[in-house]
C-alpha cells in the first residue's frame, strides 16, 4: 500500500508541474514577471518535468497510467525535448518572454491541457 501512495504522489507531483507548462497565465505571471508566491522558471519546469518524468514513463504501468495516457505524455515528452535542443532553455541569456510566444512552445502548451484533461487532474 505504501508503494501506491508514494507512486500517487510522485505522479501528483508530475502533474502538477505538467499543469505549470499548460497554464500561459501562470508562466507570465511567475516565469516572466516573477510574480510569486511561486519562485520557478521555465528551466526548473523543463528540467523537473524530465527528472521526474522519465522514471515514471519508463514505469508507467505501476503508475497506474493508461495507454492513452502514455502516448500523450510521450508526444509531450518528445515536443518538449525537441524544444529544448532547438531553443537553448537552459541558456541564461534567452528571453522567458519571447520563448513562450513561439508557436512550438504554444504546441507544447496545448499538448499539456490535453494531458492533464486525460488525468482529470485539479490543481493541488
Amino acid at each position: 500500500m505504501s508503494n501506491f501512495i508514494d507512486r500517487k504522489q510522485i505522479l501528483e507531483e508530475f502533474l502538477n508541474n505538467i499543469f505549470r507548462l499548460s497554464d500561459e497565465k501562470y508562466q507570465e505571471r511567475v516565469w516572466v514577471k516573477a510574480e510569486g508566491p511561486e519562485c520557478n522558471e521555465i528551466d526548473d519546469a523543463v528540467c523537473d518535468f524530465f527528472d521526474d518524468g522519465d522514471p515514471i514513463l519508463e514505469e508507467y504501468k505501476d503508475f497506474r497510467i493508461t495507454e492513452h495516457q502514455y502516448k500523450l505524455l510521450m508526444i509531450l515528452h518528445k515536443k518538449l525535448r525537441a524544444f529544448t535542443d532547438a531553443f537553448d532553455v537552459y541558456s541564461p541569456y534567452r528571453s522567458t518572454e519571447k520563448l513562450i510566444q513561439l508557436p512550438q512552445w504554444q504546441e507544447i502548451r496545448n499538448i499539456a491541457k490535453k494531458v492533464i484533461r486525460t488525468f482529470d487532474f485539479k490543481k493541488q
